[in-house]
């Protein structure tokens, strides 16, 4: 008999089309738990999920079967629906197109698991590690002023 032994681990972050801070109250949590469902779905097994208002942090453990795209799809479609269709279908939200994903080893699953934890935390007092984080949209330079 063939046994698999897997540990996988994957820190994924990726944000709200434009990053507008959509991700409130209800809304986040009910996006977060719609990500958690799905990757349950799918086996992967979530050991943290968080973010603040214009994106996500979710870190799971995944399947020998599932390929990091494919959960990262299903997860950002799933929650996107629920949030667009079901929570504020008078409001636009969308995901953006990509996303980062990070391996993380055994040794440093603590770490991140607090890191995604106290996310409000880090933003609030400027303690990210921007390894971590989605960077900021660059402004492009039709956006930038030229100077007089």
């Amino acid at each position: 008999m063939r046994h698999v032994q897997n540990a996988v681990y994957v820190h994924l972050v990726w944000a709200t089309w434009d990053r507008p801070p959509l991700l409130t109250g209800a809304v986040e949590r009910e996006a977060h738990r719609a990500i958690e469902a799905k990757c349950g779905e799918f086996g992967a097994e979530v050991l943290a999920v968080g973010g603040v208002e214009d994106h996500v942090h979710l870190l799971v453990r995944l399947p020998a079967t599932l390929a990091v795209a494919d959960l990262v799809k299903h997860a950002k479609g799933s929650s996107a629906h629920l949030v667009a269709q079901h929570l504020h279908p008078d409001q636009f939200f969308k995901w953006q197109g990509g996303y980062a994903a990070f391996s993380v080893s055994v040794g440093h699953l603590t770490r991140v698991t607090h890191y995604i934890g106290r996310q409000r935390e880090h933003h609030a007092a400027n303690t990210l590690i921007p390894a971590l984080e989605l960077p900021l949209p660059v402004a492009s330079s039709a956006d930038q002023e030229k100077p007089a």
